[in-house]
């Protein structure tokens, strides 16, 4: 249901600036903003409405806009927007969702959009230089120890105790707590690039001139190398992938990432973080299914719950560690 609020905000934004009042909303996916696509000026674009005001020199999207068009990343441009109502007015891409066209994709077809996706988080992790030399928000956010760890309770809280409704023994709870934190703080130190921090497919658009885009950068922050490379490869999965189309994507990132100068990452070390990577990112995941799904009634999410667990189970015997975590989910796949 349209919060009411918004579009009131919107249409007295609209009327300012004597553009006209008919909008057409768009529905999005797991967001508290209210987006709608409106006339603008010789064209359309498209409006998004925060639930509150906003002061433009702390706001997030702004800022990351500001940030990935320096570095040359196709993102949309903003035209304009109003703190006190809380509204941008941004770049119409569109309605092409790159995870609808996978969906329908032959397999070549399907393969060269990914593979274009994975060298744009190369040009992503390119703009780190930048994100520090315009001292961005993005800069001063980091998947740390304490950011990590917070994702990692998010799961167990919203899978266990509001999805599930089983909440975990203590002595459970506690050893969780002690894996979750070794697990944090070992991804935490390995923070040093710029991550889009929600680069799926779901966040790429395919623009009216067949162009891959980025939208719903806003969180963008400092994290480790393999981050977005997870998110990209692993997140709303029905199946786990195979380990040969898995090793060909890293492999095709890597050499990506060498072209901006960051010189070579160890492949055997760059698969030692992704499986860490992964354990967390898809556990971060299965929290965000289980809260929207209980609590928001987007029951869309639940298929992708258990394909979650079982790449991280996977990951986690790859690893040979997190014996706590490897039977809890065990137990939970049965």
């Amino acid at each position: 249901m349209l919060n009411e609020n918004a579009r009131r905000n919107l249409e007295q934004f609209l009327a300012a600036r004597r553009e006209s009042n008919r909008v057409e909303p768009l529905t999005p996916d797991a967001s508290t903003r209210e987006y709608f696509r409106i006339a603008w000026r010789d064209r359309t674009a498209i409006a998004c409405v925060y639930p509150e005001p906003f002061l433009p020199e702390e706001q997030t999207y702004l800022d990351a806009t500001n940030l990935f068009l320096a570095g040359n990343l196709p993102v949309a441009e903003v035209y304009e927007f109003d703190g006190a109502l809380g509204v941008i007015v941004q770049e119409d891409f569109g309605d092409v969702v790159l995870r609808a066209v996978l969906e329908k994709a032959e397999s070549e077809k399907r393969s060269d959009l990914l593979n274009e996706a994975i060298k744009i988080i190369a040009r992503i992790q390119a703009a780190t230089s930048k994100a520090f030399e315009l001292n961005s928000i993005a800069s001063r956010l980091k998947f740390d120890e304490e950011k990590l760890l917070w994702e990692l309770n998010f799961f167990k809280q919203h899978y266990f105790e509001t999805f599930k409704k089983q909440p975990l023994a203590e002595n459970d709870s506690l050893a969780l707590n002690g894996e979750f934190t070794e697990l944090a703080r070992e991804l935490g130190a390995r923070a040093e690039v710029l991550c889009h921090r929600d680069f799926h497919a779901a966040n790429l658009m395919i623009d009216r001139e067949n162009r891959l885009r980025i939208i719903d950068h806003q969180d963008a922050r400092i994290g480790a190398a393999s981050y977005d490379l997870v998110s990209l490869l692993l997140d709303r999965v029905t199946d786990a992938p195979d380990a040969d189309w898995l090793a060909e994507k890293i492999r095709l990132f890597l050499s990506e990432r060498e072209n901006p100068g960051f010189g070579k990452i160890s492949s055997e070390d760059f698969l030692y973080e992704f499986r860490l990577q992964t354990v967390q990112r898809c556990l971060k995941a299965v929290g965000t299914f289980s809260f929207q799904s209980a609590n928001r009634g987007r029951i869309y999410f639940i298929p992708f719950v258990a394909p979650a667990l079982r790449i991280v189970l996977e990951a986690c015997e790859r690893l040979k560690r997190f014996p706590v975590l490897r039977r809890i989910i065990g137990e939970q796949l049965l």
